[in-house]
């Protein structure tokens, strides 16, 4: 609707966008985010992010007794309660459904599987875990926990990710132009239906490229937070167990002895043949270890439909440059100020 209308702010767009998105693959609801249905279920999510934000900064506000007392933590209850609400609702209504077709000895896991608009089967992340709670395997309580941290780890960190991806492309031809030669051909080999398969994404390399250097100058996450479990020596320094100690990936992936032309937006840099070598933890938006994020491969198929679909049908040209934008390093890197681009759709 924005295309060839001049610039507009793309955050609140990419942000319904990918609401949507993990909404379904969450739940197997389609809540519509993006047309205005819900409004209630929408703008909860995003004052609840706002709250946990604002909860991080002040240490006073950490303890649960004083939280609670605040306005803030009055708020935050009220959120939860609309938020766990909706997905108690979604929950029990599958567990309904599933009873009932398996009274009639149909397969649950099949009649339950969501619908697109284009009549597409797709098994949501709640199928899963309903299959573990008719075992025993978890309870109802968990299934809604696991649920809801799927959604509130994988909605605000893929929105910022793309973002910054869409605003990095806008202001580089030469990279867009590259983009839209792979695009164009991808397309070409996917059914007339349009249904992309997991595995043909891997074709779009170049892109994934693009995604992971704009991951490395502006990552989702700015601070990593890691307990120490045992005594650690750090150069001269001995942590003791016990204390917390901060990553802050943007300025690991900003460092010369590591980088070359740390603040140069080269995706080449992540090709194979240019990867070798390089310390794997030098390289950490998605954490490192065992506690990495766990979604981390669902984020980078995610985000390569999407952009994938933006470049095949527009023409991206960023009209702010990269420091006027108002960056607030809290919980998720954003933007303050927006993020501005021009939309031209492209004759294919």
């Amino acid at each position: 609707a924005k295309a060839g209308k001049g610039e507009f702010d793309m955050v609140p767009y990419i942000t319904l966008c990918v609401l949507d998105i993990i909404c379904e693959t969450s739940m197997g609801f389609d809540i519509k985010a993006q047309f205005g249905s819900n409004p209630e279920y929408t703008k909860t999510v995003f004052s609840m992010c706002e709250l946990i934000q604002e909860r991080q900064k002040y240490p006073w506000l950490w303890p649960d007794t004083i939280f609670n007392m605040t306005s803030s933590g009055r708020k935050h209850k009220k959120a939860l309660d609309i938020l766990h609400g909706f997905t108690n609702k979604v929950i029990n209504d599958r567990i309904k459904q599933r009873k009932e077709h398996q009274d009639t000895n149909e397969d649950a896991s099949d009649v339950t599987a969501i619908y697109s608009s284009s009549n597409r089967r797709i098994r949501a992340f709640l199928d899963l875990l309903l299959e573990e709670y008719d075992q025993g395997n978890i309870t109802k309580e968990g299934v809604r926990e696991e649920v809801d941290t799927f959604m509130f780890e994988g909605h605000d960190t893929t929105a910022a990710s793309l973002q910054w991806v869409i605003h990095l492309v806008g202001h580089h031809p030469d990279v867009q132009s590259r983009l839209q030669k792979e695009v164009d051909n991808f397309f070409e080999s996917v059914p007339v239906d349009g249904n992309i398969k997991p595995d043909q994404l891997k074709d779009l390399n170049f892109l994934e490229c693009v995604v992971k250097e704009a991951l490395r100058l502006f990552p989702s996450v700015p601070l990593l937070v890691r307990d120490l479990t045992e005594e650690c020596k750090f150069g001269p320094y001995h942590i003791p167990e016990g204390c917390s100690v901060l990553v802050a990936p943007m300025a690991l992936h900003r460092n010369p002895e590591v980088w070359d032309d740390p603040d140069t937006f080269n995706p080449d840099r992540f090709l194979s043949e240019t990867n070798v070598g390089r310390n794997p933890f030098a390289y950490v938006p998605f954490s490192a270890g065992p506690r990495n994020c766990i979604g981390q491969k669902f984020a980078m198929m995610e985000e390569k439909v999407v952009l994938a679909s933006i470049i095949r049908h527009f023409h991206i040209k960023s009209t702010q440059l990269t420091e006027d934008i108002k960056i607030t390093p809290e919980l998720i890197l954003k933007s303050t100020n927006g993020i501005m681009v021009k939309l031209e759709t492209r004759n294919l």
